[in-house]
């Protein structure tokens, strides 16, 4: 028999790419959303459930009528600067909403809870790559939101016996490489779908913040981990905890960085097109370099990334070309 999973924020753009792995790994997944982020498009391997995290009762209801196994909870703002803006806002969502997420999924008898949460959580880089031990220290309420929830869980496992896999994702990034879904976001903020948007026209230019860190072409590195090998490492916690597994946590990234110009010129060769890049100053709490150790994801999980950043670009450019196509 299939298992049922209720997937939070399974509308949104990591969310629903875990509900096709969900499907191909033989779950049934659950999406309850409430749309404010999601589509209801991407919405293709189970059924939608409208409603709000800070719904217990509706929460109630869904898990009654559906009787999951496990939470996956991806539902919570994102936007670092608009949490700089309204941080209550992102503290109420994301810390209170969890709680709720919580205590409704105790009430129906769910067990565990598989957590998308972010590098984030770090801060500042005080030794490269990261690992799960690096010290925590996070630059914005955003950040500080995910955290809070991080603890929260541990708490929960320490003395109510919940369980939960927590992931620190690093950069996500590309589509599903049969183009059913992508990266949708009002606004968009990430740097790769902002060129490749660039690129198709659809934006005067590419901004790149900072050209004088210490890296090797002086502007900053990041990793760039597929979705769909996000979405692996999310099917694999969930059978992990399924099997029994303690809480913990893991980093989700290849372990290998890419400057914003190697990003541009990937970019550029891909789509062959030329497109504007104007560089300008760095963004207060940039950090130079942001890499992760995913040692102990592929020893626990067996997980390793299985795409590179081309992989990445080309998934990304035949969803975004094709949405150029859907909206004209």
């Amino acid at each position: 028999m299939s298992q049922t999973v209720l997937v939070t924020g399974g509308a949104g753009y990591v969310g629903s790419h875990v509900c096709l792995a969900l499907h191909e790994a033989g779950f049934t997944p659950v999406v309850y959303d409430n749309l404010s982020n999601g589509h209801a498009a991407f919405v293709q391997w189970g059924v939608l459930e409208q409603g709000d995290i800070r719904d217990g009762a509706r929460l109630d209801e869904v898990i009654a009528t559906h009787r999951p196994v496990a939470v996956l909870h991806f539902a919570a703002l994102i936007e670092v600067g608009e949490s700089v803006k309204a941080p209550g806002r992102f503290y109420e969502n994301n810390v209170a909403g969890a709680i709720t997420l919580i205590e409704a999924a105790r009430r129906g008898g769910v067990e565990c809870m598989v957590f998308s949460s972010t590098c984030a959580t770090y801060g500042d880089p005080v030794r490269l790559p990261m690992d799960e031990t690096h010290p925590q220290a996070p630059l914005n309420p955003y950040g500080r939101s995910k955290l809070m929830v991080e603890q929260a869980l541990d708490d929960y496992s320490t003395y109510a016996g919940f369980r939960s896999v927590c992931l620190r994702y690093f950069n996500a990034a590309g589509a599903d490489e049969q183009g059913r879904i992508g990266e949708r976001h009002h606004p968009e903020t990430h740097a790769i779908p902002l060129a490749l948007q660039t690129a198709l026209g659809q934006r005067s230019g590419f901004k790149l913040f900072g050209d004088d860190y210490d890296t090797r072409d002086g502007t900053a590195v990041r990793d760039y981990i597929h979705v769909m090998d996000l979405a692996d490492a999310h099917v694999r916690a969930l059978k992990y905890l399924l099997q029994g597994g303690e809480t913990t946590v893991f980093n989700l990234g290849t372990g290998t960085g890419t400057t914003v110009r190697e990003l541009i010129d990937t970019i550029r060769r891909t789509t062959n097109l030329p497109f504007e890049v104007e560089t300008v100053a760095r963004r207060a709490g940039d950090a130079p370099v942001l890499v992760a150790d995913n040692a102990r994801a592929r020893e626990v999980l067996g997980w390793r990334p299985t795409r590179d950043l081309t992989d990445i670009i080309q998934s990304a450019w035949r969803w975004h070309s094709a949405e150029r196509e859907r909206i004209g």
